[in-house]
């Protein structure tokens, strides 16, 4: 057993609060069932059967309000994968159901039996045609293929609000739409060809030319059958006409039954039938989109009304006036977005009744931007407009940042207002369109009908379609709560279709929640149909049972999950998923959700219970080892939820009292840790030069199992040789115009082990100076630290220690905060700047709050470049912006100085934490090879003449992933301005 084994029980929740209905059975605890799990790994492999309980546990929540366990999940790496998954669940009459990225709000990605994952392997952007169409792999973001295509002026259609997180198969099987797309840039109208997957098995292209040929001989009795239900519906005018006008406004409730009038054939009517059909019907394995121009120059403005109605009646002007864009928030969605970073703080105190309408109008150039702002502020003069806040202007703006914020609050939508609802509620996203003429007045009537029982949702939306979403929030544990929701859809569902004739789900697909309301908005006849081409797709029933059309009357009610509450740091969580693509272990381990899902899952068992215990035994490594705790996952949410620092906190529950003690100890006499670092560092290059790497692997590896894999680093060949044991000689204080603070990491490590004539150090020295903005370094500088080392590990006393001392030291140097403080890591930056606050003192609190800490590419982008020449550049850079760069909003400057010093310089679109996190890549190398993979491909696919960074750690740890020599950008700009 290793030394320092972690306290026993430190991750048990302090207080548990089950059994609750819908925790895991017991029968689970062990996971898979056996024959299932040995069937499914005799036939892929070991590798792409998940099984563990925990990892049942984590695929059974997504961003609907249901929660359905599956009893395997299944990691597909390709279309040979599905086909066997499928063909293995007709012979064994078992149900298959497709997951990517798990931000499906109905509950259509959830399954009973067998789940495939196919996100993971599934991503990739094939730009053809100049732009003017992509060829899109189902696991690719919206976010990630509009980067590639940006590059070309063009985009997709689509444009959920979840963009940076849901994946182009789900936009697909959902006909997602968005803010933009309406009825006529949704998937089903630029969407240019399929490749699917049938139940059965078969592979169609519905490009390749002799598609339908190789489907009527693989499938006859299914196209027979599809071309029989077409000539069914033609022959009926009445059944035509209504089908076309359930599709005049935004409809993804059912199938597109449309699809048998636009097309002529079997292939071109799957083509169709495959949009919407939310998995039910096949597996869409490749898209190919028609993309539509990306009109960069914008005419934004939010503008505010003094109530919902009000707002709604002003649409139709701006839809006439050409608006691209008209979406309303109400007040409950405006004061939820007040928490939102970059919304104005007074939103919080806004009146209840008022509501917003942001519109936007966008054009190719200059000119046509200004025709649009005149447009708009015509129509705008004609409103009777309110200022509730003094940050409110109703004034229509082309500038980025405030255009950015406005849309940041929009998107924010769903998870705002869910992480203001009161704890341990569920939230019900509900999803519908009216005729745009008649918002207005389904706006008043869904007011009354929300007031009649009981709810006060948040409403907000894509007016200029006429479609509105709110939110409810009620407690899926309470009986009478559930029977209140019930009772409450009914009437609405009713509503919708009865009084207005509308869709009751416009944008995100019928679901669970809406299956068994099919009927009451389509008919039996259509209703009928959909039936039968389920059966004529599906014979057997083997893809998603139960998900668009379900004939038990309340399966809307079957299977809502339970929030049971835990640490104040998760707890808002709505398990939207808009975290997961930053996050470095989401191919390795966990993923900021799926960390918060499996909490919430010890909560609803009982003490002792068999599930529990597993859940724990896996946590350890799963969630709080293998987090990089870099808190990009904050940024990504639109709460700001920090599950890092909810990581680092458990790491500091494990600790026992002399791991803690140590800790402090190690800051109280850092000066003696550094030089006894860098002599073992010295020591272990010397060792390896003589006799390679291997017997260093052999001692930290002994070392790591006698202590405990988390503390002790694994010898990577790619470390660093130490660095000098003096600082160089700088500028004295008095000619200073900033104290430059080396961070330990650059005191301990050197550079690339490529012949620079410079240390890092010397180099931002030596081009300060050349600016004409000499930096001093203190002489005291050793024996300091940022306290990120204690910080990202969980140690209180440590990091209170070395927090406090760094703050006084800084405080002294810069003359109580008269000159800035330049700090040559990013990670270090932040930790100075932000990180250190909560664990100061009141009075050096007070000191912090005077000190201007600078990160060196600011240093350098701001105060030296506009003083400096440049007399050679190199021909092309790739940079690896660090998740502290970009936590610091640093990006463009590291940008800026690359581009100093390169022709070209090149962010790769796939670029992300490096998970190296201080020595966590060497702590768990398998944590930086999983989080750097997709980077490391886009980068070695081509060769650069620099690789640029902002942290020496993060800079090994592209080191290691790319083969290729990364360092700092400042080395680089020294050489690119020495005369």
């Amino acid at each position: 057993m290793p030394l320092l084994e972690p306290k026993p029980g430190a991750l048990r929740p302090r207080k548990i609060t089950g059994p609750s209905p819908d925790r895991v059975p017991e029968h689970l605890a062990s996971g898979t069932p056996r024959r299932l799990r040995e069937d499914l790994v005799a036939l892929l492999g070991a590798d792409k059967v998940l099984w563990k309980v925990s990892d049942l546990v984590r695929y059974a929540s997504d961003a609907s309000p249901y929660r359905f366990v599956p009893q395997v999940v299944v990691v597909a790496e390709d279309v040979d994968d599905v086909s066997a998954v499928l063909s293995y669940a007709h012979g064994q009459q078992r149900e298959v159901v497709f997951r990517a990225a798990g931000t499906s709000l109905n509950g259509q990605a959830q399954g009973e039996d067998i789940l495939v994952d196919v996100r993971r392997h599934w991503s990739g952007v094939e730009v053809l045609e100049g732009g003017r169409r992509a060829r899109i792999r189902p696991g690719t973001t919206v976010a990630r293929a509009n980067a590639a295509l940006a590059r070309h002026g063009r985009i997709l259609g689509p444009d959920p609000a979840s963009a940076i997180a849901c994946t182009l198969g789900g936009v697909v099987a959902n006909n997602a739409s968005g803010m933009t797309a309406g009825t006529t840039r949704n998937s089903y109208r630029t969407l240019s060809s399929l490749t699917f997957v049938l139940p059965s098995g078969t592979v169609v292209d519905t490009a390749d030319p002799l598609a339908d040929e190789e489907l009527v001989r693989a499938e006859p009795a299914l196209c027979a059958g599809l071309m029989a239900v077409k000539r069914e519906i033609e022959a009926e005018p009445g059944l035509v006409a209504r089908i076309r006008a359930k599709f005049e406004i935004k409809n993804t409730n059912g199938y597109r039954l449309d699809a048998y009038l636009d097309g002529t054939t079997p292939v071109e009517i799957l083509r169709g039938l495959m949009v919407g059909s939310e998995g039910t019907l096949g597996f869409i394995a490749e898209t190919v989109f028609d993309t539509v121009a990306l009109d960069r120059e914008v005419c934004t403005g939010l503008l505010f009304f003094p109530s919902l109605p009000a707002a709604a009646a002003a649409v139709p002007a701006f839809n006439d006036a050409g608006a691209l864009a008209v979406e309303l928030m109400d007040g409950n969605t405006l004061r939820a977005c007040a928490r939102v970073p970059g919304v104005p703080a007074d939103w919080a105190e806004l009146p209840k009744g008022t509501t917003a309408l942001l519109v936007e109008f966008r054009a190719p150039d200059a000119a046509g931007r200004e025709a649009c702002g005149a447009r708009a502020a015509e129509v705008a003069a004609g409103l009777e407009l309110v200022v509730p806040a003094p940050s409110v202007t109703n004034a229509f703006v082309s500038d980025a940042a405030t255009v950015a914020g406005y849309w940041r609050a929009r998107r924010a939508f769903v998870t705002a207002v869910g992480g203001a609802r009161a704890p341990g509620t569920t939230l019900i996203t509900e999803d519908f369109a009216v005729p745009p003429a008649r918002l207005a007045e389904a706006c008043g009537a869904l007011l009354a009908l929300q007031a009649e029982h009981g709810f006060d949702a948040a409403v907000a939306g894509h007016a200029a379609h006429g479609n509105l979403h709110f939110l409810l929030a009620f407690d899926a544990a309470e009986p009478a709560d559930v029977a209140r929701y019930a009772a409450f859809m009914d009437a609405f569902c009713r509503l919708v279709v009865e009084r207005f004739d509308g869709s009751l789900k416009a944008e995100h697909a019928t679901g669970r929640n809406i299956a068994p309301f099919l009927e009451l908005e389509w008919g039996p006849r259509a209703t009928g149909l959909m039936w039968r081409t389920k059966q004529l797709v599906d014979p057997d029933g083997v893809l998603a049972p139960r998900i668009v059309l379900d004939r038990d009357p309340e399966a809307h009610l079957r299977g809502l999950k339970t929030i049971p509450k835990v640490e104040a740091i998760g707890d808002p969580c709505i398990e939207c998923g808009f975290c997961e693509p930053t996050c470095p272990s989401k191919d390795l381990t966990t993923t900021p959700r799926q960390r918060i899902v499996l909490r919430r899952e010890m909560l609803r068992q009982s003490p002792g219970s068999p599930v529990l215990d597993e859940l724990l035994l896996a946590y350890g490594y799963d969630a709080v080892d293998t987090c990089a705790g870099d808190s990009t996952c904050a940024l990504a949410c639109p709460v700001g939820i920090d599950t890092g620092a909810l990581m680092r906190e458990f790491r500091g529950r494990r600790h026992g009292p002399g791991e803690e003690r140590a800790a402090e100890l190690a800051a109280r006499n850092f000066a003696v840790v550094e030089r006894a670092a860098r002599l073992a560092v010295a020591a272990a290059d010397t060792v390896a030069e003589r006799v390679g790497n291997a017997p260093l692997r052999m001692v930290t590896g002994a070392a790591r199992k006698a202590v405990r894999p988390d503390l002790v680093p694994e010898w990577l060949p790619e470390v660093p040789a130490a660095a000098a044991r003096r600082l160089p000689p700088s500028a004295s204080r008095a000619r200073a115009a900033a104290v430059y603070y080396p961070a330990c990491v650059n005191r301990v490590f050197g550079g690339p082990a490529d012949g620079h004539d410079l240390s890092l150090p010397e180099a931002v020295v030596a081009v300060s100076a050349r600016a004409g903005k000499p930096v001093w370094i203190p002489g005291d500088v050793p024996g300091t630290c940022c306290a990120t080392i204690w910080h990202s590990k969980g140690y209180l006393g440590g990091n209170r220690v070395m927090a406090n001392r760094i703050v006084e030291a800084a405080w002294g140097w810069t003359a109580g905060g008269k000159l800035p403080l330049v700090v040559d890591a990013s990670s270090c930056t932040l930790g100075i700047a932000h990180e250190v606050v909560p664990f100061l003192t009141d009075d050096n609190r007070e000191l912090h709050a005077e000190l201007t800490v600078l990160d060196s590419v600011v240093w350098a982008a701001d105060h030296l470049l506009p003083h400096l020449d440049v007399y050679r550049t190199v021909g092309s850079a790739v940079l690896h912006p660090t998740c502290a760069t970009r936590r610091l909003g640093d990006e463009e400057h590291l940008v800026a100085v690359a581009r100093a010093c390169a022709e070209e310089v090149v962010v790769p679109a796939d670029t992300g934490c490096c998970a190296f996190a201080g020595d966590r890549g060497m702590l768990h190398p398998e944590l930086t090879a999983a989080a750097t993979e997709k980077e490391a491909a886009e980068v070695t696919a081509r060769s650069y003449d620099a690789h640029l960074s902002a942290n020496r750690m993060c800079e090994v740890g592209m080191d290691r992933a790319t083969g290729r020599p990364y360092e700092s950008v400042l080395l680089q700009l020294e050489r690119a301005t020495r005369p």
